[in-house]
């Protein structure tokens, strides 16, 4: 791409050459090039077919690691909805007591489940953009009844956690966290990663804007169903994203970590 050219949404050269506040493009710091460069402009979108052949895969699976099933979720009843969103607080300060094992299943599924399969499609609890689902989730488990401290990756398809690594990563999952010391003594924490080219697949740049919004809904389904089982939550965007995608065992590139969030007895 030119330089001082910015980028239509379909990765064509677009006509835009400043931002909207007059300042050319590439004189703006990073972030308000981001946002300018990925803008929809009427009459520069390109129309055009999906290769269908090229989309990626929607699941990631990890062949050959330890798998532990998880309890089937409460999919009717529970708490009222606006007594949940009343009580919902970011909290900090978490008690010692585990987590048990149908809790976490009921956090999973009301982040990320799946609450239908029709079309050629498996409908989620968190809306996503074109249905392509580009956030995975992954668990750094301190305390929870019945599954060995480690790290884990959520198998949606199949409501199941596949284990990566087996120990106490108390001290790595908080220094990737800003060294926030909540993520050391909580239960467990929740960190989302976007496989990017699923969305980018169908949205091109613009899809960089996407996956933050996804995982933001996910994260959002988190605490409100935390607050329904009596728990406490809090998200956490501020982190090193090399540490946290070496403790997961992503590239940073193809996949890298968004966001966390993580859940405990409140104290």
């Amino acid at each position: 791409m030119d330089e001082g050219t910015a980028q239509a949404p379909g990765g064509d050269r677009g006509r835009r050459t400043v931002a909207g506040d007059g300042w050319p493009v590439t004189d703006l710091p990073v972030g308000d090039q981001f946002q300018a460069r990925t803008k929809y402009q009427r009459g520069e979108l390109r129309g055009g077919r999906l290769d269908w052949a090229s989309k990626p895969a929607t699941y990631k699976r990890y062949p050959g690691v330890p798998r532990v099933a998880l309890s089937d979720p409460q999919t009717a009843g529970g708490a009222a909805l606006w007594d949940v969103l009343r009580k919902r607080r970011s909290e900090r300060r978490f008690q010692e007591a585990a987590l048990r094992e149908a809790e976490l299943s009921q956090l999973l599924w009301a982040s990320q489940g799946i609450t239908r399969r029709g079309r050629g499609a498996d409908f989620r609890t968190a809306p996503s953009a074109g249905a392509l689902y580009p956030v995975e989730t992954y668990l750094v488990i301190h305390t929870v009844e019945g599954i060995e401290p480690g790290v884990y990756h959520y198998d949606m398809a199949h409501h199941q956690l596949e284990q990566l690594r087996q120990g106490d990563y108390r001290a790595e999952v908080a220094h990737a966290a800003l060294d926030q010391r909540m993520a050391a003594w909580t239960n467990v924490v929740f960190v989302w990663t976007a496989v990017f080219e699923r969305a980018k697949w169908k949205y091109k740049q613009r899809a960089y804007r996407y996956v933050y919004l996804d995982a933001g809904h996910i994260a959002q389904n988190l605490a409100l169903a935390a607050v329904g089982l009596g728990l406490g939550s809090c998200q956490i965007a501020a982190l090193y994203d090399d540490e946290a995608n070496s403790l997961l065992g992503v590239d940073g590139v193809d996949e890298s970590t968004l966001y966390m969030t993580v859940v405990g007895r409140s104290g």
